[in-house]
């Protein structure tokens, strides 16, 4: 896609929350509101100064603790505070919040396969379907694109909310959603040329002080 004169750049900094507090290691957590680790802390003190140059000019985060404080720490180099948007939030879990793996495995042994086996499908217990979570996520980023248009911003997230915005820019079906990798305080980067989105950068690791820290380290689990 080639810019024109006349053409609009848009620059959309996707940024993952860091670590989250010890309390939910090993848990189902979405809702969950749960604050950063120290280690979370200083992933975070890594990108915001990976990002210290970037312009921007507005700065949104999940309304979740770990993402707004993860999102308060790259505000503090920039002269944009914070604004929460809610569409931006993981997934609710339902039912299973709080939990271990094993123990949802136990509890409930035909939606636990569900999930492992087919994640996309998957209605959690009074909780929320990912169809309706990747509604409300391509909406969302396409209202801030539209509003920001010509200007660089950085949504401060959850891994799952930055799996749907870059497969919906990538055309990826939801199906393969998790073959895109999120650790955290990840950052990714689309470029939207008028409407046309370009990814520049997915899973981007500065938050392990390790140029091949991406490839060392194992998955982060979702939230």
């Amino acid at each position: 896609m080639s810019e024109s004169s006349t053409s609009t750049l848009t620059r959309l900094w996707l940024i993952r929350h860091g670590e989250p507090d010890a309390e939910v290691r090993g848990r189902c957590y979405g809702r969950l509101d749960v604050g950063l680790s120290a280690e979370g802390r200083r992933q975070l003190e890594r990108v915001a100064e990976r990002l210290a140059r970037e312009p921007l000019s507005a700065i949104f985060a999940s309304p979740r603790k770990r993402a707004i404080e993860s999102a308060e720490i790259l505000a503090a180099r920039h002269a944009c505070g914070v604004r929460t948007e809610e569409e931006l939030r993981e997934i609710d879990f339902g039912d299973f919040e709080g939990l271990t793996y094993d123990e949802i495995a136990l509890r409930y042994p035909e939606r636990f396969r569900q999930w492992m086996d087919r994640p996309t499908e998957v209605e959690f217990p009074n909780g929320e379907s990912f169809p309706a979570m990747r509604a409300r996520v391509t909406r969302a980023v396409a209202a801030l694109r539209d509003r920001h248009r010509s200007q660089c911003v950085a949504l401060v997230t959850h891994g799952g909310v930055i799996r749907i915005a870059l497969a919906d820019a990538l055309s990826i079906p939801p199906a393969n959603i998790f073959r895109i990798a999120q650790r955290y305080a990840a950052i990714n980067l689309i470029t939207c040329v008028d409407d046309h989105p370009m990814v520049e950068l997915v899973n981007l690791d500065v938050a392990s002080g390790s140029s091949c820290g991406a490839a060392t380290r194992p998955p982060t689990p979702p939230g």
